[in-house]
């Protein structure tokens, strides 16, 4: 066994029942020979005024993982410190580490600091493990895909469920004859339906604490205040539990609902924990579908999740890492306009946009329609900035990492990327949102009008949007139908349309974003 002072690094998105890193040092070294550091960086945590529930979850779920380690007996030293860097070398320094194992983060910056800096900054050796987190680490369905390839996400999802055997027969087939029940995953929530609440965890005494601290901090999004997440294994895998026995039946059919009343629905809101390693793609899929197999939930529902985690999930992971560094500048439709003010005070006469901003600020969760069919709809229709929209979300969402912001909101919903992670720009008119929400009732707006002072600016916006870039849309076959309408309109509609949109622009061009990146170049 070897005997020379050996340190690993778990990052506080990698808190892993079973690491990597831990396992292969204690395999040389032994258990009681296993020092283990977590660093909690105040650089990083001041990269962005994150949401103050995500930095409760992060250093709550770290610092439970650390008593955790230690009760298996494992040596685990906890620091605080300006940077990961320093925190580490003072680590290193007091245990005369002469090695240090690390698995890869997920993000691309801290894998560069990894990768190529740290060892020269720490004096010593550093080996950093492939990253577990992700199925695509065991099987990338398409390793020779070139970044300006398109490969469509169903394509990349039956490859996965194939590779993986989830909802696979034993002939091969798809469970249920078919790859993909989204057609019957469209319904509006009826008034009658109240989807039951998530479980929510009382705070410990270590949650307390790190609550106090973070709402002693200044400049961040939301409170603390009502904090009542998984922050262990034990507790993620309880969450899991409740969804599949309480809300993954209905969850298919009502996937694309939003609601005023409700903000969860009979979502899972697992993605907070599968993030930092709470829990894992596969424990989470074979849940469901189990609870298929038993009777438990219909298809079209586990259907519909599984495809969220190995097929949305995956592919998101796949194609950040197939298209950075450039991804953050895509801005494949030049949008221009600075981020509006009331997207951090949620100060808007847009009913959808008050009440999904509201839930944002208070909770640091919404739903993905909400996120893709309300606030980057608008975004791209306005022409928002991509990377100002994507740093929004980092700050406000719990959930939120770059690995998954960035091609999910820069090139699936604002489409900037040039169609590269999505065939369509998720646009919509104030139909949809009235068709699958109750936000337009009781809003100031009159969903059915195109133009004239009650106009909901999703309309104005969608159809300006439409004649400023037909040509272009026209090229896109499955935009073919939306361009066709174009056709219905004379051209006293057309002018009509584009001097209600400028006046509706020129409400949001004045008002600069509050907050910036501190790493936006």
């Amino acid at each position: 066994m070897e005997h020379t002072p050996v340190t690993v690094w778990i990052l506080g998105d990698q808190l892993l029942r079973t690491h990597p890193a831990i396992a292969a040092v204690e395999a040389q070294a032994g258990r009681q020979n296993t020092r283990v550091v977590l660093v909690e960086s105040d650089a990083r945590m001041a990269q962005m005024p994150y949401q103050r529930k995500k930095i409760v979850l992060i250093l709550s779920a770290m610092r439970h993982y650390a008593a955790a380690l230690r009760a298996q007996g494992y040596l685990v030293d906890e620091v605080r410190a300006p940077s990961f860097i320093e925190g580490l070398r003072r680590h290193v320094e007091q245990h005369r580490s002469q090695r240090l194992v690390t698995m890869a983060s997920a993000e691309y910056e801290t894998r560069r600091l990894q990768q190529n800096h740290l060892s020269q900054a720490l004096g010593i050796p550093v080996e950093v493990l492939p990253n577990t987190q992700f199925l695509t680490g065991q099987h990338n369905p398409f390793p020779d895909a070139e970044p300006s390839q398109r490969v469509v996400m169903e394509r990349f999802y039956r490859a996965m469920r194939r590779r993986f055997e989830v909802l696979i027969e034993p002939d091969g087939s798809p469970t249920g004859g078919e790859w993909n029940f989204d057609r019957l995953n469209r319904r509006p929530l009826p008034r009658s339906v109240a989807p039951p609440l998530p479980l929510r965890f009382e705070p410990d005494a270590i949650t307390r604490q790190v609550m106090d601290e973070v709402e002693a901090r200044g400049g961040e999004v939301g409170t603390a205040t009502g904090f009542a997440l998984a922050v262990t294994h034990a507790q993620a895998e309880a969450a899991l539990a409740d969804f599949i026995t309480h809300r993954l039946a209905a969850f298919g059919p009502y996937e694309d609902a939003m609601s005023a009343v409700h903000d969860v629905l009979f979502h899972s809101m697992l993605s907070p924990y599968i993030n930092i390693g709470l829990l894992e793609p596969l424990q989470m899929v074979q849940a469901a579908e189990e609870a298929y197999r038993t009777g438990a939930a219909p298809i079209q529902s586990v259907e519909g999740f599984v495809r969220q985690i190995i097929g949305w999930r995956e592919y998101i992971y796949w194609q950040y890492w197939r298209l950075m560094p450039g991804l953050r500048d895509a801005n494949a439709w030049h949008a221009m306009r600075p981020l509006p003010r009331f997207f951090w005070n949620s100060e808007t006469d847009m009913r959808c946009l008050r009440h999904v901003i509201e839930r944002a600020i208070a909770t640091g969760y919404t739903h993905h329609i909400e996120r893709l069919m309300v606030v980057c709809n608008f975004c791209l229709l306005a022409g928002i900035r991509p990377a100002e929209v994507n740093d929004w979300f980092l700050a406000h969402y719990i959930d939120a990492y770059d690995w998954v912001m960035q091609p999910n909101v820069i090139g699936m919903g604002l489409n900037a990327d040039g169609g590269l992670t999505a065939t369509k720009p998720y646009i919509a008119s104030a139909a949809y949102i009235n068709k699958m929400s109750d936000y337009c009732k009781g809003c100031r707006y009159d969903p059915k009008q195109r133009t004239g002072p009650d106009a909901c600016p999703f309309n104005v916006l969608y159809w300006n949007f439409l004649i400023q870039h037909e040509t272009t849309l026209r090229a896109n076959p499955r935009l073919g139908p939306a361009v066709l309408g174009l056709a219905r309109l004379n051209n006293a509609e057309r002018e009509a349309i584009t001097r209600q949109a400028e006046m509706v622009l020129g409400k949001l061009e004045n008002r600069e974003p509050e907050i910036k990146n501190q790493n936006q170049k």
